[in-house]
């Protein structure tokens, strides 16, 4: 990431999880971006870092690197970065709202509430790494 930005890595643990908001939410401030928009962004953040704990590494420790940056249009630009097992949430299938619970397959609930929250998510596999951009714009998703 280019620009002005910053990041953070951390141990891809629970006890990581607010460290990470909160340096994620200061970037927020830092961009003029409001405390609802703020509360959205720690909330698609907490599902994506969670499922990097819980997911990116079976069998071994490993980290996880945040950084932020100035968007377009006076939002932010998110990098999380892990090199854990290859996983695009992007080619997850939205799930079928519209079928009953018992209906429904298990998961993706969150990666869809993820994109319903940020809208431009992009994924790369780099020199061995999971690479998640997210684009955030300043507005609230409910505006």
């Amino acid at each position: 990431m280019s620009g002005n930005s910053e990041s953070i890595r951390l141990p891809a643990r629970l006890e990581s999880l607010h460290p990470l908001l909160a340096f994620a939410a200061s970037c927020a401030q830092k961009r003029g971006i409001g405390p609802a928009r703020i509360q959205e962004i720690e909330l698609a953040l907490e599902e994506l870092l969670v499922n990097i704990f819980n997911y990116a590494y079976p069998d071994r420790p490993g980290e996880v690197a945040l950084s932020c940056g100035d968007g377009d249009s006076g939002g932010m630009r998110i990098e999380i970065a892990d090199e854990g097992v290859e996983f695009n949430i992007l080619n997850r299938e939205d799930p079928d709202l519209d079928a009953g619970i018992e209906a429904r397959a298990v998961g993706g609930l969150g990666i869809f509430f993820v994109k319903q929250l940020i809208g431009d998510i992009r994924y790369r596999r780099e020199k061995g790494q999971n690479i998640l951009t997210l684009a955030v714009d300043p507005a609230p998703a409910s505006s």
